[in-house]
């Protein structure tokens, strides 16, 4: 079998493992903010759900100050563009097909989409009105799988989830994008602990609220955790969650002091001290229209997370979509 194809398996069926764990080991619970959170879902003329085009699988969501959300499909690579007025949309790239992913995005103020790209390697940055290119970086090694993307003020950093080490694109003080020999490789040094090379380590990322680390989720250690790390080093610090874990949390949200952390069956909301070192439960959210949300997103006073559908079989006849809550806090 080709190796993309191999891959691609690999990937899903961890995946799939991951979301059959989360459904088993939440069956029957009921989470704090169950009854609260149905009855805090926005009614307006914006829709409570955005549907994405069958197959099109999602890992991940973007949206930046403009009121539309982006998403990546882990079958080819392709990048949809949803109104969250309208919940219309269409795919702006048609990515690069079978073997190609697009995972995590992020989206900065000119409307340009940072995108993770999975086993491909890529990294691209492409225009989020016309889907057109704009550039495109290959990193890492035959293991690398590229995961999620923060931006800060200065770079835009990106997970490698089976390699200990992120990816930095520094950004010019216009937000110029780098020559592509200029891209970082941070080594995870630290209290970070890397899993086996057959799992996942490393998946979301976000920046502490005071902007001196970055935050990494670590799925392998202690259960699933949250690590602090610095952007110059590599050093990795535990954050202490209280003793919340985060066993199944791709993408991960910092808005202010609060940490959003789906994990496959629910929203787990978190409050952070300003260093990232510390941070404690506030509510669980459960809400009857998540289907294992992968990531997160915020736009006014409304939050969305993509549904992965783990643990089902992706295929292109099977439906996705989006959901939006009323911002927990």
């Amino acid at each position: 079998m080709h190796r993309t194809a191999l891959a691609r398996r690999r990937f899903l069926g961890i995946g799939a493992a991951i979301g059959g764990t989360a459904l088993l080991g939440t069956a029957g619970a009921v989470g704090s903010g169950t009854a609260a959170a149905a009855g805090r879902v926005h009614r307006s003329v914006w829709p409570d759900v955005i549907h994405l085009p069958n197959g099109f699988h999602p890992a991940g969501i973007g949206i930046g100050p403009a009121p539309y959300a982006y998403f990546g499909s882990l079958l080819g690579g392709a990048v949809y563009r949803a109104s969250l007025l309208t919940g219309e949309g269409k795919v702006i790239n048609p990515g690069r097909g079978e073997g190609h992913y697009a995972v995590g995005l992020q989206v900065d103020d000119r409307q340009r989409v940072f995108v993770a790209g999975g086993w491909g390697r890529l990294i691209t940055v492409m225009d989020g009105i016309t889907g057109q290119v704009l550039a495109a970086y290959e990193v890492g090694n035959a293991d690398t799988f590229v995961d999620h993307v923060v931006l800060t003020p200065g770079a835009a950093w990106f997970t490698d989830s089976f390699s200990g080490q992120l990816f930095g694109l520094p950004l010019g003080p216009r937000g110029e994008l780098p020559a592509r020999d200029a891209v970082v490789t941070l080594r995870l040094g630290g209290e970070w602990t890397q899993g086996p090379s057959d799992g996942l380590t490393a998946t979301g990322i976000a920046a502490t609220p005071d902007g001196s680390a970055l935050l990494v989720v670590n799925i392998h250690a202690h259960g699933g955790s949250l690590f602090g790390v610095d952007p110059a080093t590599g050093a990795a610090r535990r954050v202490d969650l209280g003793g919340v874990t985060l066993p199944t949390t791709n993408g991960i949200l910092v808005r202010g002091r609060t940490l959003y952390a789906p994990r496959m069956s629910d929203l787990a909301v978190l409050r952070l001290d300003p260093t990232g070192h510390n941070a404690r439960l506030i509510r669980t959210v459960t809400d009857p229209r998540f289907e294992t949300p992968c990531a997160a997103a915020v736009h006014g006073n409304r939050l969305y997370l993509p549904n992965s559908r783990f643990p089902q079989p992706p295929a292109p006849e099977v439906p996705y979509n989006a959901v939006a809550l009323t911002l927990p806090l």
